[in-house]
């Protein structure tokens, strides 16, 4: 069983997760104590990161004095530290403009929700249903981050995304009554993935089961990525009320 955290160490896992998002590059002491005014020295930060490795929440790449955060600590991250951001109404309505006029079609559901997701997130979107058909969109958008500058990691992205059964695998593997799911680093059952994550909705329509969500860098931008999958989700519980 884990010690409970001080206040100080749950900020440094904040300030970490945060500039490790921002930049994807390890995360020293002097960017915290620069940045972040916790109001002890350098040392002292370089101390608690010692401590939060040694916890499991920090990882220190061998090529790097900093460290960058590890699945547990994204976790602790997005379910305790983050603040959520609110989808801007007209955002709202684009996105239920977009799937309504096709709400009766499923296979144009799953097609125009990926491509929503990808265009929202700028990662790969996921819409799938239990029969096998998947849709994917956003394959672009890898090249411009550096965790697929790997051609590994990149490969296994993309024969995941082509193999309905091995993410259906993947995401049948949560149970839990949360609207939203997340899965990362080893979660992902690909040695290569080590660095991503998936977040995902399922959904029913009719005798119809499905699941649409991203794959994308373990250092998403949860603060949007949750809200909008949340919304997507309320908007396709809508359209099964509505068969």
């Amino acid at each position: 069983m884990l010690k409970p955290l001080t206040e100080r160490q749950i900020k440094i896992i904040q300030a970490v997760v945060q500039e490790y998002t921002q930049t994807a590059q390890p995360v020293g002491s002097e960017t915290i104590d620069k940045k972040y005014n916790l109001g002890v020295s350098p040392a002292t930060i370089r101390n608690e990161m010692a401590r939060l490795e040694d916890l499991g929440y920090l990882v220190q790449p061998h090529t790097s004095a900093g460290r960058i955060p590890t699945p547990q600590a994204i976790k602790l991250y997005v379910t305790e530290l983050m603040k959520l951001e609110t989808l801007p109404v007209v955002e709202e309505v684009e996105i239920k403009e977009r799937l309504w006029d096709i709400r009766d079609r499923l296979d144009q559901i799953l097609k125009e929700s990926a491509r929503l997701l990808s265009e929202k997130t700028q990662v790969v979107g996921l819409a799938l249903s239990e029969d096998g058909d998947i849709y994917s969109s956003g394959y672009a958008h890898l090249l411009d981050l550096p965790e697929f500058f790997d051609i590994d990691v990149t490969k296994t992205v993309l024969s995941l995304v082509e193999s309905p059964e091995e993410i259906l695998d993947i995401f049948r593997q949560v149970q839990s009554q949360q609207a939203i799911h997340f899965l990362l680093g080893d979660e992902l059952k690909h040695e290569p993935l080590q660095q991503c994550a998936v977040v995902y909705t399922d959904f029913t329509i009719g005798s119809k089961r499905g699941y649409v969500g991203v794959i994308g860098p373990m250092r998403l931008n949860y603060s949007r990525t949750l809200p909008l999958i949340e919304h997507l989700h309320d908007l396709l519980d809508e359209v099964e009320a509505a068969q």
